[in-house]
């Protein structure tokens, strides 16, 4: 019995870290996330441009292009 609550913690474990890893992204990881949803409707080299051009971007500046 011990044996099958012992499994099914570590099975619950590693099926929660996941779920933990994404709600700890780096500011990286949500640089990026920003600059790809900002590059919706862009394709080709006018994509990639921008990609580069945005993740070279100060965070700050990113910020402001995101606002309306």
């Amino acid at each position: 019995m011990k044996k099958l609550i012992a499994t099914l913690g570590l099975a619950l474990g590693l099926m929660a870290l996941p779920v933990l890893s994404q709600a700890q992204g780096t500011p990286q990881q949500s640089r990026m996330a920003q600059c790809n949803k900002e590059a919706t409707g862009k394709t080709g080299e006018a994509r990639k441009t921008f990609m580069k051009e945005c993740l070279a971007s100060k965070p700050a500046a990113a910020a402001e292009t995101a606002k309306p």
